[in-house]
């Protein structure tokens, strides 16, 4: 994986994003309404897993699962987010410079 990949999805009143850095060493990053609740240093091909909460009362588990492909390195990750038992994918989106 030669660059980064930024995910999002908003969820109820909740902005939710994903930030997978480029290369083996590059930080996956899960922020929820713009703060930064998990992250995960490194990262190879496979699957990533990553879970937070959303702030509310009572707060609500979620996990986000970054799928890298292991035969074609070159495909960028998938990226679903779990929430209340359901999995639901979340698009990439391009950072606007």
């Amino acid at each position: 994986m030669g660059h980064s990949h930024h995910f999002h999805l908003d969820q109820g009143d909740h902005s939710i994003t994903v930030n997978v850095g480029p290369g083996r060493n590059g930080e996956i990053e899960l922020l929820v309404d713009g703060k930064v609740v998990a992250c995960q240093k490194e990262h190879g091909r496979g699957t990533s897993l990553l879970a937070a909460e959303l702030p509310e009362e009572p707060a609500r588990p979620i996990r986000v699962r970054i799928r890298e492909p292991h035969l074609v390195p070159s495909r960028p990750p998938r990226c679903t987010l779990e929430l209340d038992g359901v999995e639901q994918p979340m698009p990439e989106r391009a950072l606007m410079m």
